[in-house]
């Protein structure tokens, strides 16, 4: 046995020592979770949103506040207004981007059997995406996706250059654990978790925007 083989093995050995025999056999033990599993703070509360619209703007989200959601279709607006194309999910109420102006083409991102909906080529030449969303986790800053029809593909969230995502007041929660326990009722759908658009920084901690998707992210906070 090689001296590398002999090293990694024995690695693991140890990793395992004190771990009951049972574990790997299709047993699991109760794993003790010693952290805060829920908030005092209740869902959609002001505080609860006040520390998410922190979050989201020291990682550079521009958030947008409105009351209903019949104000969802003016924000679209006035956020996209210089946009010359947008792309849907397919179960994203089309009211919302009822007030673009007519020379934005709308397209709508419609997967169907033996189709996988539009190509990245396609999705990177149009300008902004827009979508709702499943859960807001404020400790974090962080939105969820869930790949529901509202949401669509991770693909049209992560190639066009700006995302335009709906957060509903009721959807944000204050932490990690409630934001989990939320989508562990449905854990077989994909799951998108953003923080703020796309940076990453090189040695030098240059700040690059846009290298794993979109460089600019909008957040409509209704209600």
């Amino acid at each position: 046995m090689s001296t590398a083989r002999t090293e990694i093995l024995g690695s693991i050995a140890r990793a395992l020592d004190g771990v009951p025999s049972g574990i790997g056999q299709g047993e699991l033990a109760e794993v003790p979770r010693a952290y805060r599993r829920t908030s005092d703070l209740l869902p959609g509360s002001s505080q609860v949103i006040d520390i998410l619209i922190d979050r989201l703007e020291d990682y550079k989200a521009h958030v947008h506040r409105v009351s209903s959601m019949d104000d969802i279709p003016a924000a679209v607006r006035d956020i996209l207004s210089e946009a010359n194309s947008v792309v849907r999910p397919a179960g994203l109420p089309e009211s919302w981007l009822s007030m673009l102006p007519p020379s934005t083409t709308v397209t709508t991102d419609a997967p169907r059997p033996g189709s996988q909906g539009l190509s990245p080529y396609e999705l990177d030449a149009i300008d902004a995406v827009v979508t709702a969303s499943r859960v807001s986790i404020a400790d974090t800053g962080t939105i969820v996706l869930d790949g529901q029809s509202d949401q669509g593909r991770r693909a049209i969230t992560l190639v066009p250059d700006t995302h335009v995502c709906v957060v509903l007041a009721s959807q944000v929660v204050h932490l990690v654990p409630e934001g989990v326990a939320l989508l562990d009722e449905h854990p077989e759908r994909p799951l998108t978790w953003i923080s703020g658009p796309s940076a990453t920084s090189d040695i030098e901690l240059n700040r690059v925007e846009g290298v794993h998707g979109p460089r600019n992210l909008h957040v409509i906070i209704v209600g």
